[in-house]
């Protein structure tokens, strides 16, 4: 039940993203003699405080939560799994290093950690996507490492090495594909965890700059006015939390279907 939950919620917001310029409400349009409406049936999320179509906003932004879960999850996923394969293959003082300086990035709070670079860095949403990838790959690159050190002293991949076989194609051929799974879930986990990760730094001023809709950016405008537009509030809120909950059941989903030790 829950992963069909999960599937219909990823795959719905999905197409409400890539179909958004189509079908949302124009999301810059002003109409301050509306500003701050309810829910009603020509506008069913309300209006902002500038007059502008929630609904539309809510659906451009989902286009943006999802690009930049989508590039830090993938450049993330790259270079973990390219640490983390050459830390567990090459063992000695190449895993040592590689080992302290997981454990100096995994030291520092992750949040923490992106807000200092972003704030150094400048607010924008290609420099959030830098913030969130340099704490993003250590993950993967812990799991991969734990993996290949297991990996590596299987028959298959020693008959390889006997056989003659550079390290480069042991690990491309044999060891990384073994990976996959397990780095797959850990993907689709940390789409969940990026797009917080995002909505948290626009919310704070550091991530995607106005007009440009997020649903981060969104929860920070719609606080002033909590008590007399609580829709501005609660349906950016609502989608951050359901978008996330889909991908943390997709994840538990792909986890049972690819763990060939799932009952």
């Amino acid at each position: 039940m829950t992963r069909r939950i999960g599937w219909t919620i990823v795959i719905g917001t999905v197409l409400l993203a890539v179909l958004g310029p189509w079908i949302a409400p124009d999301p810059y349009a002003l109409d301050l003699s509306q500003r701050l409406n309810g829910p009603s049936w020509q506008h069913p999320f309300g209006i902002d405080e500038l007059g502008r179509d929630v609904l539309g906003r809510l659906i451009v932004g989902a286009r943006v939560s999802l690009l930049v879960g989508l590039a830090v999850v993938s450049m993330s996923a790259t270079i973990g799994v390219s640490v983390g394969a050459v830390a567990g293959y090459a063992g000695g003082w190449i895993d040592e290093v590689l080992g302290r300086l997981m454990d100096v990035l995994l030291a520092f709070p992750g949040i923490l950690l992106a807000i200092a670079l972003v704030a150094v860095l400048g607010p924008s949403l290609s420099h959030v996507v830098m913030a969130l990838v340099v704490i993003g790959w250590v993950g993967y690159a812990r799991l991969v490492r734990g993996q290949v050190l297991k990996l590596r002293e299987l028959e298959y991949v020693q008959a390889a090495r006997a056989l003659g076989a550079r390290p480069i194609r042991v690990l491309v051929r044999h060891i990384v594909p073994a990976t996959l799974p397990s780095v797959t879930v850990q993907a689709t986990l940390g789409m969940a965890a990026a797009i917080i990760s995002e909505a948290s730094l626009s919310f704070l001023g550091l991530g995607v700059q106005p007009p440009t809709p997020s649903w981060g950016t969104m929860l920070d405008a719609g606080r002033s006015h909590l008590f007399d537009a609580p829709h501005l509030t609660i349906f950016p809120g609502v989608a951050i939390a359901l978008l996330v909950l889909g991908f943390n059941f997709v994840g538990d989903a792909l986890r049972d279907a690819l763990d060939p030790r799932a009952i």
